[in-house]
C-alpha cells in the first residue's frame, strides 16, 4: 500500500513539473533578460538643433536672396505661379496669374496676389529617409527645400500628384490672411530701405 501511494505521489509530482517548468523557466529568462544592458543607439538632444542648421544653410544657399530673407523673417516663402497654360487656370488680366506660400511641414497654399483670394490647399509629404535616425519629419528648412525645389523645378506635375483640399482644411484662413498682411508690409518695408539707399540684410 504504501510502495503504490508512494509510486503515485511520484507520478502526481512528475506531471506537476512537466507543467510549471515552462512557465518558470519563462520568468527566470525574462528577470534575466531584465537585467541585461541593452546596448542602444546613443541619444544625442543636439542632433535635431544641428540638422536644422545645416538645412538652413543648405536652403539659403539655394533659394534667391529675396526668398532666404522672406523665410528668415516671416517664416514662409512665397514662390510665384507660372503663367496659365490651359483655360480654366486660375489666370488674372495683371502679369503673373497666382502664387504659392510654402510653409514648414503644412499644405503648399495656392492663392491671387491681386485680391488676397484663396485658392486650394495642396498636401505633400517629405519624409526623412536617413538611417538610424529616420522619421517621418524633415528638418523644417529641410521641408522648405523640398517643396521649394518641386515647385520651382516641375510645378505643374507636383499639383497634380499632391492632395488637393479647399482652403481651411489644414491651414487657417485667418491666419493666412495675417501672413498675407505681414508679406505686404514686409515688402514695403523692403522697398522703402531700397529706395533711400540703404542696404537690405540677406
Amino acid at each position: 500500500m504504501v510502495l503504490a501511494l508512494t509510486a503515485t505521489a511520484l507520478v502526481v509530482l512528475g506531471l506537476l513539473w512537466e507543467v510549471m517548468t515552462p512557465p518558470l523557466s519563462e520568468r527566470v529568462a525574462r528577470h534575466r533578460a531584465g537585467r541585461q544592458i541593452v546596448p542602444t543607439p546613443d541619444y544625442d538632444p543636439g542632433r535635431e538643433r544641428r540638422a536644422e542648421a545645416r538645412a538652413r544653410q543648405l536652403l539659403k544657399s539655394c533659394v534667391n536672396g529675396e526668398e532666404w530673407a522672406m523665410y528668415r523673417d516671416l517664416g514662409f516663402i512665397r514662390v510665384w505661379g507660372m503663367q496659365a497654360e490651359r483655360p480654366g487656370d486660375h489666370a488674372t488680366a495683371a502679369g503673373t496669374p497666382y502664387a504659392y506660400l510654402i510653409y514648414p511641414h503644412k499644405p503648399i497654399l495656392a492663392y491671387l496676389p491681386q485680391t488676397g483670394r484663396l485658392l486650394n490647399e495642396y498636401c505633400v509629404a517629405f519624409p526623412d529617409e536617413t538611417r538610424p535616425y529616420g522619421s517621418a519629419r524633415l528638418p523644417d528648412s529641410d521641408d522648405m527645400l523640398a517643396k521649394w525645389m518641386a515647385l520651382t523645378g516641375d510645378e505643374r506635375r507636383l499639383i497634380e500628384t499632391a492632395n488637393l483640399h479647399l482652403p481651411g482644411r489644414q491651414l487657417d484662413p485667418r491666419q493666412v490672411k495675417r501672413d498675407l498682411w505681414r508679406l505686404r508690409q514686409w515688402e514695403r518695408e523692403r522697398a522703402r530701405a531700397t529706395a533711400e539707399g540703404g542696404a537690405v540684410t540677406r
